[in-house]
């Protein structure tokens, strides 16, 4: 079920942009997981512990950080993710 969905960018986007859901694997084994804290207060202890449980399941995990969650990942960190993983996990707190 690939359903078309509309993101909204929040960094002043003047028309939305629509863009297909990647495909989901079928299983995590063999692939890198991306966990991604966006530095929002505690979200380390919960990102801790997932990523904690991933590897126990014997995934690989790498671990990346905003520098604030008042803005986007910078560059370097998106082009990480995006070279480095095949899926992610980002940590929303609230």
């Amino acid at each position: 079920m690939n359903q078309m969905k509309t993101l909204f960018d929040p960094t002043s986007e003047q028309e939305a942009s629509g863009r297909a859901r990647l495909p989901r694997p079928i299983s995590l084994d063999g692939l890198t997981v991306g966990v991604l804290d966006i530095s929002k207060v505690r979200g380390d202890v919960f990102l801790d512990q997932l990523a904690k449980r991933l590897a126990e399941h014997g995934m690989n995990v790498k671990r990346y950080k905003k520098a604030t969650v008042a803005r986007p990942a910078a560059l370097e960190i998106q082009q990480a993710i995006a070279s480095e993983c095949d899926v992610m996990v980002e940590g929303l707190v609230d």
